[in-house]
């Protein structure tokens, strides 16, 4: 009998998913536990395994395409079983890739081609079906861009994202001189991660009563610590941070809870995640049991843990479970901003740029560096007095170390 890959369901807040590779083409043999195709979630790539040995029937959906949760994907024949006609019986729709169907038809040629388009990212059409990255053909069908007409700048002439922009662009400037009269408002179509972010933070803000208390802090001890430790070990003033909070949020277990209908609930553990900023969107990443790690044993979780969010290898477990979140804009020259709490979560620290300025110190004006941090808090959890004195345990840890 036919056996049906549905959208699987990474999270309890994961409603769909995006179909970005299949490994396996209609008509492939294809073994238990290898991998079938690879999704996009609201958080990290997913690669989703088959789940019996068979033969690929037929994909439902072209790659690129999303698809709800528990939504069918793909149909996988068993031995002895026809995977041609399974294909033709699930094959309903344009969008289906079944084993034994034909190949499809290479577009006609362009009579001519246009100026403009030349040596700019635009290929002449006729080229039958090539080679185009998932994001890239959703991204054509969404500015009108024709793939036929596009140069593939990737391996093989694979047309990528780039490719496709660059083609946009080209096309707006042929059609400026008709619109230039009436200029149009553009758009940002809300997909993926962003969309996934913008829906988290209304959220977020809908459900719970944040709260803001900033605090100018004299981090110059933690400057000469850092100066001199770095002798020994690389590490950054993000990596001093973690390690601060993992140990108050033990001294302050409130600001380590999650709110429930019933109750205020304490996590077992102290999971503390780390906002990572990409060229899409954001992720945090998890640096588990924070409280128990050193210095030197936090520096190269968080070094891998954002090499591989910028590179888009984290996995699920990589970004759940966190119980506090801390997100740095000291690099962007930020002094102080208000952070959303991070969905579910009682506390976020934002993090601004270290300053040395003139200051009062021990009675006399003095070089310092000054830094300034924002708590975001739930009122419904905790309130301001103990907020305000988990902040200085922060700053005390970061400053002198876990007294």
């Amino acid at each position: 009998m036919p056996i049906e890959i549905t959208m699987p369901k990474f999270g309890l807040t994961m409603h769909e998913g995006t179909l970005q590779r299949y490994f396996k083409a209609p008509g492939e043999a294809v073994k238990a536990g290898e991998p079938l195709y690879e999704v996009e979630t609201e958080k990290v790539l997913q690669v989703v395994e088959s789940p019996a040995s068979g033969t690929v029937a037929a994909w439902l959906h072209e790659e690129g395409a999303t698809v709800e949760c528990g939504g069918l994907v793909a149909v996988i024949a068993e031995a002895g079983e026809d995977a041609g006609a399974m294909a033709a019986r699930y094959g309903t729709g344009a969008a289906v890739r079944g084993a034994g169907a034909p190949a499809p038809a290479p577009r006609p040629a362009a009579a001519a081609e246009g100026a403009a388009g030349a040596g700019a990212g635009l290929a002449p059409a006729g080229e039958g079906r090539r080679a185009v990255s998932p994001v890239a053909r959703k991204l054509a069908a969404e500015l009108g861009v024709e793939l036929a007409r596009v140069t593939g700048s990737g391996p093989g002439g694979r047309v990528t994202r780039e490719d496709v922009e660059r083609a946009a662009a080209v096309q707006r400037v042929a059609a400026a001189p008709a619109v230039a009269a009436k200029p149009q408002p553009q758009s940002v179509p809300m997909r993926g991660m962003r969309k996934t972010i913008a829906a988290r933070m209304h959220q977020s803000l809908r459900e719970s009563a944040q709260l803001t208390i900033t605090s100018e802090a004299d981090v110059t001890a933690a400057t000469e610590l850092r100066a001199r430790m770095t002798r020994e070990f690389d590490f950054t003033y993000t990596d001093m941070l973690i390690h601060a909070v993992g140990r108050a949020l033990v001294r302050h277990p409130r600001m380590n809870a999650r709110m429930t209908e019933e109750a205020i609930v304490m996590a077992p553990g102290v999971h503390v995640g780390m906002a990572v900023a990409l060229d899409e969107g954001l992720i945090v990443p998890v640096i588990r049991d924070a409280d128990k790690k050193s210095l030197r044993e936090i520096a190269p979780v968080t070094k891998e843990l954002g090499e591989r969010a910028r590179s888009g290898k984290l996995k699920l477990e990589d970004v759940s479970g966190g119980t506090f979140t801390i997100t740095n804009l000291g690099t962007w020259g930020v002094d102080a901003f208000t952070p959303i709490l991070n969905l579910g979560e009682t506390g976020i620290l934002g993090v601004g740029r270290i300053v040395e300025k003139p200051a009062v110190y021990r009675g006399e004006i003095a070089k310092r560096s000054m830094l300034t941090l924002s708590l975001t808090f739930d009122h419904r959890a905790i309130d301001g007095a103990p907020a305000a004195a988990f902040l200085q345990t922060v700053i005390d840890i970061f400053n002198y170390g876990d007294r």
